[in-house]
């Protein structure tokens, strides 16, 4: 097989392995027209997040002919770790990651990839949706929630199809199952991202319903990113708005109960709405603190973080 190292690799395609994806070699195939009709010297980087003996088989006697490099996990780390795995590997200035099932047709890569010329980083939105009408409310559900509190009007975040310039993830890092917010935290950093309609695949209509797990850790996610786009750099808005609310609850209810007592000589013995009262004004003094450490290091390391982009530079 030729040497990838002796070739000008200019487009590097990611396909990370996870508990589920479709038939390897028939989606490879399926792929490999779509990336060829782009015109630009090309990489496939499969990368298996996990032990998956079947699918490495196939893929190691597609080696024989096709030129792919497989990237295989000890464990399963997750997707955002396996992406992590295989940008380490990659040759090309520009990338495109494909998930291992089908989500698109692969007809639309051609257009995705040329859409990056003006652009960091091109998203794929699965349009017009020919899902069940459950499937069509999760995701506008998910992304109005994503696009409620992010300057980047997202409408398919659940696509892995996605081209980006190298830059990005040499300057955004992602981990956990935060890959898939990758285009709000690099719009969040200053990097060109638009979305591009294409056509969804006829493969991809099933419907999807999760385990109520899933859904709790998706909310968890919406929470996480909403407080990375918001509140990273200054922590204490975020703690300090929430422990200045339940301090001020606290002291309400207190001075409350004070007066009661001045007043209208009411006991404060067996009183349970004075010990709460006063827990809540600890916990509020407590969370606004953590603010204020929060604070503390994001100014002790701030000539370590960068937080912007550099566009051009004309002398």
């Amino acid at each position: 097989m030729e040497n990838l190292a002796k070739r000008n690799i200019e487009l590097s395609v990611i396909i990370p392995v996870t508990e589920r994806f479709d038939p390897v070699q028939e989606l490879y195939y399926k792929y490999k027209r779509g990336i060829e009709d782009v015109g630009m010297e090309y990489e496939i980087i499969y990368v298996l997040d996990g032990r998956y003996p079947d699918v490495l088989e196939i893929l190691t006697n597609l080696q024989k002919t096709e030129k792919i490099t497989v990237i295989t996990l000890a464990k399963i780390f997750g997707e955002a770790t396996a992406l992590t795995a295989a940008f380490s590997k990659v040759s090309g200035e520009v990338i495109l990651t494909l998930p291992a099932y089908q989500q698109v047709e692969a007809g639309e890569i051609p257009g995705l990839v040329k859409a990056i010329d003006d652009s960091d980083m091109v998203m794929a939105r699965r349009w017009p949706r020919k899902d069940s009408f459950f499937n069509k409310l999760q995701s506008r559900v998910f992304n109005f929630l994503l696009r409620s509190f992010t300057e980047l009007q997202i409408h398919d975040a659940g696509c892995g199809v996605r081209v980006f310039r190298r830059q990005v993830i040499d300057e955004v890092q992602i981990y956990g199952d935060l890959h898939r917010f990758l285009p709000i935290t690099a719009h969040r950093q200053g990097f060109r991202v638009k979305e591009v309609n294409v056509a969804q695949s006829k493969g991809d209509v099933f419907r999807r319903i999760y385990a109520p797990g899933v859904y709790v850790r998706r909310l968890l996610d919406l929470l996480t990113v909403f407080f990375l786009v918001k509140f990273t750099k200054k922590p204490l808005r975020f703690f300090g708005l929430v422990g200045s609310t339940i301090f001020a609850l606290g002291l309400f209810v207190t001075l409350y109960i004070i007066g009661e007592r001045l007043f209208f000589h009411v006991a404060l013995a067996n009183r349970p709405a004075l010990i709460m009262s006063s827990l809540l004004i600890v916990l509020g003094v407590q969370v606004i603190a953590i603010g204020l450490i929060g604070e503390i290091i994001i100014f002790t390391h701030a000539r370590e973080i960068k937080e912007y982009k550099i566009d051009r530079i004309i002398n």
